[in-house]
């Protein structure tokens, strides 16, 4: 198949996938804009990092898809305000293997069903749901970790307040060789004026 018939198959997929991605607002409205917010940034990150189309756009469906496995997650977990408990945590950190079961499934989406499986992994070996390390995380997964921490940082919930621009770009740069892989990180601090043009 050629490059251009894939990214077309990737691209029919991804409106398919989408319909579903779209049917989680009605349970959870927050996962619906948040996957949008986040897909368009990594978008904006694959852009400034000259990725091949071919990888750029598996990275961009993999970043709108990644919290598909809440659909799994009962409505009571998805929908609370305030902390989880234990176990609500430990049904909430399933979305991605979920996520993993879903879109496997999916004719040529394999990559991406990987790099949503991974997306919550971190640089020190102590994510979910797999606790892989370093270079082990799919390259995509450690963008989309950022753009996803981003987002979440910056954008308010019901039970607390949004970050400001500065105060997250602080936590990012805190956590850069732990959560996150140091070379995406700091390219994305250098463009970071750019990257927050994007829905923020």
């Amino acid at each position: 198949m050629s490059r251009k018939k894939r990214i077309d198959s990737l691209l029919l997929y991804h409106d398919l996938i989408f319909g579903i991605v779209t049917a989680l607002e009605a349970r959870d409205e927050y996962t619906a804009s948040h996957s949008n917010r986040v897909s368009d940034t990594t978008e904006q990150i694959c852009t400034l990092l000259n990725l091949t189309e071919d990888e750029a756009e598996t990275i961009h469906i993999a970043a709108h898809v990644h919290d598909i496995g809440k659909i799994g997650i009962e409505d009571r977990i998805l929908r609370k305000q305030g902390d989880l408990n234990d176990k609500e945590w430990e049904l909430i950190k399933q979305h991605p293997v979920i996520g993993y079961e879903i879109l496997k499934k999916v004719e040529r989406f394999e990559e991406i069903a990987i790099i949503v499986r991974h997306h919550h992994e971190r640089w020190d070996g102590n994510g979910y749901p797999d606790g892989l390390k370093g270079e082990e995380i799919p390259f995509g997964s450690r963008i989309i970790a950022i753009a996803d921490s981003i987002d979440a940082m910056m954008h308010e919930r019901q039970y607390r307040k949004g970050m400001s621009a500065e105060a997250c770009k602080s936590e990012v740069e805190k956590n850069i060789g732990s959560m996150y892989d140091p070379n995406i990180a700091n390219f994305i601090l250098e463009k970071w004026d750019i990257i927050l043009k994007v829905d923020v």
